[in-house]
């Protein structure tokens, strides 16, 4: 009969300094937990403990070899159709569905892009609904747009897409959308605030506006992408959000960020009349720097501490003081503009008489 180790022989046998399973011994769950807690992983039978590894982070950035794209047709059908990319693939498959299930697109709307080397990018099809792409419906191009693979036509918009990549170099993912409380602040041509939710200053920042261009066009490409490189998400005036980040999810997430912000926002301002609370500037300073500690660069991080919560075209009335010149003192006069106040005066009891 074999061995049962129980969470009781764990806590023993690391007291014992003595944690060597034995061969064929079954360690049961909670034995488990014990010897992890004990900084203790011995999960290869008759072995020697190993040491206890740090817990990790999830990360699915992609990353390539500077200077080694795949030049050939053979190449990159061989690059293509690899277990790397098609994992990739999986993944905007699955995000599309994901989109789609929260009603951030409608017909065939939205789009995604990951870039997978020097001039390669994956991005999505056009004319296809996003809750029900394939992993053989994706296509790779260059940053110039052309279609290197893939059956299905490329979508028009991703020229958008590579506009932001070719500024912004941390930009190695895009996700567009028309979330409908995202896209409602683009309609009215709103900036959503700041300075109201932390982990919105934190994961999206100051989130940028960018002007009505036809969509797919070379001028909507020059002004998302201009307005990308210092924000990570970006409204398009009367058009949709798109969002940028080091990975697909990374992308993704920040659009969900930005849909739940703007519902908020939108929600809290039919209350008490509007008038929204918000963090300090000393505050707000705390989370961009946590925003740096994350690998995010802030343009606001020069900024002065009631720049970084001037909402004033938002609400307007909220504006910065410091640093402005000192109000005269009442009292103060003006001679010139007493001396034409008096002729007015005088003038117009002249002409009563």
């Amino acid at each position: 009969m074999k061995k049962v180790i129980t969470a009781a022989d764990a806590e023993a046998m690391i007291r014992s300094g003595n944690t060597t399973i034995p061969a064929g011994a079954i360690v049961t769950p909670a034995a488990q937990d014990v010897f992890k807690a004990g900084k203790s992983a011995p999960f290869s039978t008759g072995a020697v403990a190993a040491v206890y590894a740090e817990p990790i982070l999830p990360d699915y950035e992609y990353s390539w070899e500077t200077g080694k794209d795949p030049k050939t047709a053979a190449e990159i059908h061989a690059f293509f159709h690899s277990p790397a990319i098609t994992l990739l693939k999986e993944r905007m498959v699955d995000i599309g569905k994901r989109m789609w299930a929260r009603e951030y697109t409608d017909g065939n709307g939205g789009n995604l892009t990951i870039r997978v080397g020097d001039n390669l990018v994956l991005c999505t099809p056009t004319l296809v609904s996003k809750g029900f792409m394939t992993v053989e419906q994706m296509c790779l191009v260059d940053l110039d747009g052309k279609q290197l693979a893939g059956k299905f036509k490329r979508t028009s918009e991703c020229m958008t897409h590579l506009a932001i990549m070719k500024r912004q170099p941390k930009a190695k993912a895009c996700c567009h959308a028309h979330p409908p409380h995202g896209t409602a602040f683009a309609v009215a041509g709103v900036q959503p605030p700041t300075c109201m939710i932390p982990e919105a200053e934190v994961f999206l920042g100051q989130i940028g506006m960018a002007e009505y261009r036809t969509p797919g066009t070379p001028a909507n490409a020059e002004v998302v992408g201009n307005a990308a490189i210092d924000h990570m998400a970006v409204l398009m005036v009367n058009h949709g959000v798109i969002t940028w980040g080091k990975d697909i999810e990374d992308a993704y997430w920040k659009m969900e960020n930005v849909e739940s912000y703007c519902k908020t926002v939108w929600v809290a301002s039919q209350l008490n009349g509007g008038n929204l609370l918000t963090i300090t500037g000393g505050q707000a300073k705390e989370l961009i720097a946590l925003r740096k500690s994350l690998g995010m660069d802030d343009k606001r991080s020069t900024w002065k501490e009631c720049e970084l919560c001037d909402n004033g075209e938002f609400r307007p009335g909220t504006v910065c003081s410091i640093g402005s010149p000192a109000p005269k003192a009442s009292g103060t006069t003006n001679a010139e503009a007493e001396a034409l106040v008096k002729a007015i005066t005088d003038q117009i009891i002249a002409n009563m008489k």
